[in-house]
């Protein structure tokens, strides 16, 4: 007769998943160590206690609503793995389904949190990893700059979420969100370097209507004049806002005085914003080169472009 037979005994386990009524997701340890550490810790911008706030409240939604558990998820692998790509393509999958149906008030902020997070990701994440391939020196294509378009298609989802509303974890942010709306001069020179102006063509009777680099240079002089502490994604926004129309063509045919102003907002944006950071590391070089290539004989041009290619802190 066999005595003190081994009682088997379940392993112990700590499974974590985010989970919906179509689709769950078991998070292992790594997933767990990162998606803690970003969203309580706010790797974003870890002195913004705004943003802390908002990610504790994140990090309760990502559990029920498996888009959002993803991107954050891509967000907080970005800089140490390569499996954010793999995060990042389950995020946009499930994102697209869910938008297929309407918004419900209970996942707005699910919807806004993950629409954010893709729109950082496509910042973050150049399709180029060399200067030398990248688009200011690459043959013109039409995915230049479509980074441009998901910003765009998260704008289009603000009066479905409308994060300002009281009941939004995102409403703290409200300050935030109106540095993205600081108004820009309606016509003149004010605050821009009078070689900045002349490259620009620039004059006290300049606007927006009759300049395509009117508002442009404006939103970097005025992110320019704020110190490298102090700026938030909100002052980074305002230049952002500014490529479209008439600016945004000349972008997209390299227009050297157009490149000048991205090139310089990037070596100051990229400084504060560590996904800015990650695409101008690739940019800001390839427009160095491509403004040198073309512009040898524009002294104009080459008197402001720094000599050192510079990102970061």
């Amino acid at each position: 007769m066999l005595r003190n037979k081994p009682v088997l005994r379940a392993p112990v386990t700590s499974a974590i998943w985010t989970a919906d009524t179509s689709y769950s997701y078991q998070l292992n340890a790594k997933c767990q160590d990162f998606i803690t550490r970003y969203l309580r810790q706010s790797l974003c911008n870890p002195d913004d206690p705004n943003m802390a706030h908002v990610n504790r409240g994140l990090l309760a939604l990502a559990f029920t609503h498996p888009y959002l558990m993803h991107a954050s998820l891509a967000v907080a692998l970005a800089r140490y793995s390569a499996e954010t790509i793999n995060h990042l393509y389950r995020a946009t999958s499930l994102f697209h389904e869910r938008l297929k149906t309407p918004v419900n008030p209970t996942d707005k902020d699910a919807i806004w949190g993950t629409a954010a997070a893709i729109t950082l990701l496509s910042f973050a994440m150049p399709e180029a990893t060399v200067p030398e391939e990248s688009w200011p020196l690459a043959p013109s294509s039409s995915s230049d700059l479509s980074w441009l378009n998901v910003g765009r298609g998260k704008m289009s989802l603000w009066i479905a979420c409308n994060p300002l509303e009281p009941d939004s974890i995102f409403s703290i942010m409200a300050a935030t969100y109106a540095q993205m709306d600081t108004p820009i001069p309606k016509s003149g020179v004010r605050g821009i370097p009078s070689a900045l102006a002349h490259l620009c063509h620039l004059d006290e009777a300049s606007t927006a209507e009759s300049n395509p680099c009117f508002e442009s240079a404006h939103a970097l002089c005025f992110i320019q004049s704020i110190p490298g502490s102090e700026i938030t994604v909100g002052h980074t926004e305002m230049f952002i806002r500014t490529i479209k129309g008439r600016f945004e063509t000349l972008l997209r045919r390299k227009n050297p005085v157009a490149l000048l102003l991205l090139y310089l907002w990037y070596r100051k944006a990229g400084s504060s914003v560590w996904w800015i950071e990650l695409r101008a590391r690739v940019e800001c070089p390839a427009i160095h080169m491509c403004l040198q290539q073309c512009t040898q004989s524009q002294s104009n041009i080459l008197n402001l472009l720094p000599l050192e290619v510079r990102i970061g802190r």
